[in-house]
């Protein structure tokens, strides 16, 4: 039989009623023929619960038994599930991840997939069982210890199973019903999409859209694994919620398909530092061993040797940036006048595969923040990506106008 993926999120399960709720959007898939494997996360506000104990307990945890709790909270879910399928006469049964076994590195709360033998469940296939209901987030090391992928390591899960199982599609349910040209929140014009590229949900995934996990759409996109997002609580079809796919699949590509944001960005600038080779090593370095994520980079023009560098992070890892750079000019590695840093912007970008074959997007968004009296800060690009960072305060005018501009609540 062919194989179907499909993953409820946390709010998807949060409690037996909502369980029952998915339960039946199985069940209909399990009727139109499939054999269904469903990743389940825990239940809403479960992960928090116990990363709050595991911390309370102690402060400086063992990381191997920080994943034997956290993991708990999906295996209390897959169970449920599986007795509510079993009441509606589906055969079904639970899976932890070390019962497939979902073979991972040994990186615990940070774990990646590195295998996912098919031989335990398609044996169960084989029997009659119809669905194998699959505690998403967690795996085993080579030591056989559980481990855990870290956070939104369900929607990972899901389509490294899709993939193992060459599975037809992957169905991510969620609170939203697709993947929208924006934040509907933010622009009530926003459009939900039929069909997005990987690149394009790659890129708004990792620039602040929440609706699935940047690693996910790696991996499908890496295996070619059709997904589909769509709501848990509406009635759904075939062809309900926005289905990411291949770029080939796409009949009409829009120029720009979404406007993506970041609230919480932070410019931090660096001062008449030395203009040399390996200054830039000198710099990041040490940011990338202190575990601070940087984004956009600019250096300024050098004048007299010296020059200015200016980059982009998370409001919440400025401190840490901070501390990092402090002490590499303390070691004498670099040498900078001052660091000034602009907690109060956020980015705002425009992406698009159309980018690729269309002139003039960059010069179109320029105008339009222009138009709008809103300063850019800096510019970063990539070939179907254009980002910027702005006053905080221009946010939302920005993403508005954008989308306007764009006419984005025309895409398709």
């Amino acid at each position: 039989m062919p194989v179907l993926v499909m993953k409820f999120g946390g709010t998807s399960v949060a409690d037996l009623g909502r369980i029952k709720n998915a339960a039946q959007k199985i069940r209909a898939e399990v009727e139109r023929g499939y054999d269904v494997i469903v990743i389940v996360s825990a239940m809403s506000g479960k992960t928090n619960e116990l990363v709050g104990w595991v911390e309370e307990t102690s402060p400086l945890f063992d990381a191997r038994e920080y994943d034997a709790v956290v993991s708990s909270g999906e295996n209390v879910t897959a169970g449920l599930m599986a007795l509510t399928l079993q009441e509606m006469d589906v055969p079904a049964r639970s899976w932890q991840g070390w019962q497939v076994p979902v073979q991972t590195t040994s990186a615990h709360s940070a774990a990646r997939i590195e295998d996912i033998p098919r031989a335990n469940i398609d044996q169960k296939f084989a029997e009659g069982m119809k669905v194998a209901v699959v505690a998403g987030f967690q795996g085993i090391s080579p030591e056989g210890r559980i481990t855990t992928l870290g956070r939104g390591g369900s929607d990972t899960t899901a389509v490294a199973f899709a993939a193992a199982f060459d599975a037809v599609r992957c169905d991510i349910y969620t609170d939203v019903d697709g993947v929208y040209t924006t934040d509907p929140r933010i622009e009530d014009k926003a459009r939900k999409l039929d069909r997005i590229a990987f690149e394009e949900m790659l890129e708004l995934a990792s620039l602040g859209a929440k609706v699935l996990q940047t690693r996910s759409v790696e991996l499908a996109m890496r295996y070619k694994v059709k997904l589909r997002v769509l709501s848990s609580f509406e009635e759904t079809d075939e062809n309900s919620g926005t289905l990411v796919c291949d770029e080939e699949e796409i009949m009409e590509q829009n120029v720009v398909s979404g406007v993506a944001y970041q609230r919480d960005e932070a410019k931090m600038t660096l001062i008449s530092v030395a203009d040399r080779p390996g200054i830039a090593a000198a710099i990041f370095g040490p940011l990338a061993k202190a575990g601070v994520n940087v984004d956009m980079i600019v250096q300024n023009i050098s004048e007299e040797g010296r020059t200015d560098m200016t980059f982009s992070c998370p409001v919440n890892q400025v401190a840490r940036a901070k501390d990092a750079l402090a002490k590499a000019k303390e070691d004498g590695n670099i040498n900078f006048h001052d660091l000034l840093a602009d907690t109060d912007v956020a980015k705002v970008s425009v992406v698009g595969i159309g980018m690729r074959s269309h002139a003039g997007v960059a010069s179109k968004m320029f105008e339009v923040l222009a138009a709008e009296g809103i300063n850019i800060k800096v510019i970063t690009t990539s070939e179907i990506k254009i980002s910027v960072l702005i006053d905080r305060k221009y946010m939302e005018l920005a993403v508005q106008a954008l989308h306007d501009a764009f006419e984005l609540e025309n895409a398709a």
